[in-house]
């Protein structure tokens, strides 16, 4: 297979499996409240991203970066990158393991939801995307928002438990019951999910 390319293009057919990879906030200074408690888990949730990102690239699926502007409207992807390298030094590592590529698509969002005010509700029909997997930070804000927008728009989610972070496990685990039950998502984590075996799996119950 082709390597990804070098800029973002609109899919002239569906995204295979009609899946799309969706990174929340991990692009983060990670110097707010709380950071110090969520810091180490965004690590180790950075690990399992990717993984994830390495087999969305093998089969072609879009990888989407949905972030916030950290109350810096005038942002773009390059100051938002920048900002967090420079923040802290676990946003600087993080930035510098999960940073957008030239390919990957990066959507700018203001608040909490990944769908709300943002141009997500208009790209991922055009990517032919009705599957999402949901990474990132925090497990119990702003995936949790997107995902129950996600599934208000009929959207099959999967939220892997180690792609995601939180201040604490019991919030976490607390997030992914929720989304598990409420909302339809599956929860499993990496190691005993792969990407191309969920996508199988939901084409057997499509």
């Amino acid at each position: 297979m082709p390597p990804p390319s070098n800029e973002p293009a609109a899919l002239k057919g569906p995204a295979p499996g009609h899946v799309g990879l969706l990174l929340v906030d991990v692009v983060n200074p990670l110097d707010f409240p709380g950071a110090d408690a969520i810091g180490e888990a965004a690590l180790r949730a950075g690990e399992a991203i990717l993984a994830l990102r390495r087999r969305a690239d093998a089969l072609g699926a879009p990888v989407i970066y949905v972030n916030d502007n950290y109350g810096h409207w005038g942002s773009e992807k390059a100051q938002i990158v920048e900002r967090c390298r420079a923040a802290s030094p676990r946003g600087g590592k993080l930035a510098a393991m999960l940073e957008p590529r030239p390919g990957d698509y990066f959507v700018i969002k203001p608040q909490v939801s990944g769908f709300y005010a943002t141009n997500l509700p208009v790209l991922l029909p055009k990517l032919g995307v009705s599957r999402l997997v949901l990474t990132g930070i925090a497990a119990d804000i702003c995936i949790l928002f997107t995902a129950a927008d996600a599934h208000m728009r009929d959207y099959e989610l999967w939220i892997p438990r180690d792609a995601v972070a939180a201040e604490s496990d019991q919030r976490a685990d607390w997030a992914l019951e929720i989304a598990r039950k409420s909302l339809g998502a599956e929860t499993a984590d990496t190691g005993t999910l792969d990407l191309a075996r969920w996508i199988g799996a939901a084409d057997r119950r499509a």
